[in-house]
């Protein structure tokens, strides 16, 4: 699976999976001396992974041959799966165990951590250590991981933001002469639905693109502040936080789903559904699927279904402070070593040797090159027996120091980053939203979303029914304290903007 499937896949399982318990892992920040007498830091490095290498140890000792020589710093790789991420990060930080560098994201609760004053303020470590992170990351980039004026977290260097678009089959495309250039809205996707619907039976037109999640985390109109409990439509509208349930345009979408479900357009089952939409394509069951865009998409696609995929954007793309603190590496306040930790760290930034093993590992071992920088994996391995298939270019720092997979576009990077560049920033980017005053009203608005958003957004509930009644509960779990609460923070941070 390629990385950007695995990072949205990952996103959206945070969200779904129930972490079951498990042993918290015990490393030790210490300081020794080398052979010739100087100074040696070891930084405990902690990260997710869906499975743990079983050559990471023999990774770590290349990149310590690196590390030890360039910055008298010794890394140690603690991977933690990602079904225990959560439970295993928040015991580690509420226990001060021993953490140096660690993984941190918008969606495993980074403002919450913030907070709790589990995380230490970067701004004068970067300062004096960060040289490659400041000259490689736009400004912005830094100031979305802002919380209180302050830096607690470096994103990772990617794809900094997205457009909502839509996957489709090439081959029913081009059979049916379905011209992907005309199709920019709602009711042009509609269109070619109705086109697949009538002459491919058997076929379900449009299926969801992961299990359990609404449509409107892909297909969207608006900053999501955060968490969607009070968003900012158009990523402007003069600053002024809505409920988003309440406005015209989400009473428009889930009445076009309602549609769509009523002429068989959309799988029946689309609530209960377990398969992500990649499966149902692959396996003949789907046609299309919502999905967010970017450089490199529809042969990422292709790759992953078995079958020629093309692709089409829906609006241009969009940088909120979300997309931008996805993915990136914090320091525990218990660490013993910030300052080499953050001294690995802006490595991960301006290393291409450091990068390049954290991703895929060890040159003919685990991959061999292509050409200067593609790669593909070494007679005899493949993705099931290398033993260090990682792939998570996304999480470790600077992506376009990677290098790209063979089947890949080899100009992946340089087209990601005009990509980035072209992408419109919303005005409430570097916005991070503090719930802690309203987290009953917060538990309370969550489970009346689960209770009908999804349902709603398939359109398996009727909008002229179910939408009075799940606005009416949102009002009974305090949606409007939360919006005004998101409403005077956001008011007191554009002050600081100015």
């Amino acid at each position: 699976m390629q990385k950007h499937k695995k990072l949205i896949s990952i996103m959206l399982a945070c969200f779904l999976l129930i972490l079951s318990a498990c042993n918290s892992h015990k490393e030790s920040s210490t300081t020794e001396s080398s052979g010739s007498g100087e100074k040696i830091s070891e930084v405990n490095m902690v990260f997710f992974t869906t499975e743990i290498p079983k050559d990471i140890k023999l990774v770590q000792d290349e990149i310590n041959k690196i590390s030890e020589e360039k910055i008298k710093v010794r890394v140690k790789l603690t991977p933690i799966n990602i079904g225990n991420y959560v439970q295993q990060m928040n015991l580690m930080l509420s226990s001060n165990e021993k953490a140096d560098l660690m993984l941190v994201t918008s969606f495993f609760g980074y403002t919450s951590q913030v907070a709790k004053g589990q995380l230490l303020p970067l701004d004068n470590l970067v300062d004096k250590y960060g040289t490659d992170i400041k000259k490689t990351m736009d400004p912005d980039y830094l100031n979305a991981a802002k919380v209180s004026g302050k830096l607690y977290a470096v994103p990772t260097l990617r794809d900094m933001g997205g457009a909502p678009g839509i996957n489709m089959r090439k081959d029913l495309v081009d059979k049916y002469n379905i011209d992907i250039n005309k199709i920019k809205t709602l009711d042009d996707v509609e269109s070619a639905l109705k086109t697949i619907k009538e002459k491919e039976k058997g076929i379900t037109p449009i299926v969801p693109f992961q299990p359990g999640a609404q449509p409107t985390v892909v297909y969207n109109w608006f900053d999501p502040l955060g968490d969607t409990m009070g968003v900012l439509p158009n990523y402007d509208n003069n600053m002024k936080v809505v409920d988003l349930y309440e406005t015209d345009e989400y009473e428009q979408f889930v009445k076009t789903m309602r549609r769509w479900y009523q002429e068989g357009l959309t799988l029946k089952n689309a609530t209960t559904n377990a398969d992500p939409g990649i499966s149902l394509v692959k396996s003949n069951v789907g046609f299309s699927y919502f999905s967010p865009q970017k450089p490199g998409i529809a042969l990422q696609e292709s790759q992953i279904t078995t079958k020629p995929i093309v692709t089409t954007s829906l609006s241009k793309p969009v940088t909120t402070t979300s997309a931008v603190t996805t993915m990136m590496w914090g320091i525990p306040q218990s660490s013993q070593v910030p300052e080499a930790a953050m001294k690995f760290l802006n490595l991960m930034y301006g290393n291409k040797d450091i990068v390049n093993l954290l991703d895929w590992g060890i040159e003919g071992k685990h991959y061999v090159k292509v050409s200067d920088n593609v790669i593909k994996y070494p007679d005899g391995v493949n993705a099931g027996n290398n033993g260090y298939n990682l792939n998570m270019s996304f999480a470790m720092g600077n992506s376009f120091l990677s290098y790209v997979f063979e089947g890949n576009n080899p100009n992946l990077w340089s087209e990601t980053e005009e990509f980035n560049k072209s992408a419109i920033k919303s005005k409430a980017l570097g916005f991070n939203f503090d719930s802690s005053s309203v987290k009953t009203e917060v538990t309370a608005v969550t489970n009346v979303v689960g209770k009908y958003a999804l349902g709603l957004e398939s359109g398996v509930l009727d909008p002229n029914k179910s939408l009075p009644e799940f606005i009416k509960g949102l009002k009974a779990a305090g949606i409007d304290k939360i919006i005004a609460e998101k409403q005077k923070q956001l008011d007191e941070w554009a002050k600081t903007r100015k």
